[in-house]
């Protein structure tokens, strides 16, 4: 898994980080308890057509790509408050108003899910195509993006702060 050392660092508050460390180390301390797993479904028999077997081949995988996962994150992450920008980044709170509808405004952290364990906000990834579009704006500009299902929307920010969370 590669991390692009250019970006901007993911902001955790230490809670959101000890939480990912202790999920993190979980999910290393039960890879003996997943390769028991999948020895002991080997053993029922021919593997092509074990379910057991497939099952938790699968599980860890899973497990595998979290914890590379978690690793990057917390060796990437920095703990505390994000330093306060003149600009739209991760670890601001925002809020848009969209252009369709005045009355249409919301709210919410611009950072890395993680954390939305830690906050009533919604939480939207920087990579997010609203993140993306957001990053590098001020109060009062208005900006174009393309959602997910391809409709163009227009949303102008209002304000941001550095989360506290």
């Amino acid at each position: 898994m590669s991390t692009d050392r250019g970006a901007s660092p993911t902001w955790l508050s230490q809670e959101a980080f000890d939480r990912l460390q202790t999920e993190l180390d979980t999910l290393i301390a039960n890879r003996s308890v997943i390769a028991a797993e999948i020895n002991a479904r080997r053993e029922e028999g021919d593997l092509r057509e074990n379910g057991g077997y497939h099952a938790a081949r699968e599980e860890q995988g899973k497990a595998e790509g979290r914890i590379l996962y978690l690793k990057e994150l917390l060796h990437t992450a920095k703990v505390g408050v994000a330093p306060t920008t003149g600009n739209v980044a991760p670890g601001t709170v925002v809020t848009i108003q969209f252009d369709d509808d005045p009355d249409d405004t919301e709210t919410f952290l611009l950072g890395a899910r993680e954390i939305s364990a830690t906050t009533e906000l919604t939480v939207y990834s920087p990579e997010s195509a609203l993140g993306k579009a957001i990053i590098g704006a001020t109060a009062g500009d208005t900006i174009s993006y393309t959602a997910p299902n391809g409709s163009e929307i227009k949303v102008k920010v209002l304000k941001f702060t550095t989360f506290g969370g």
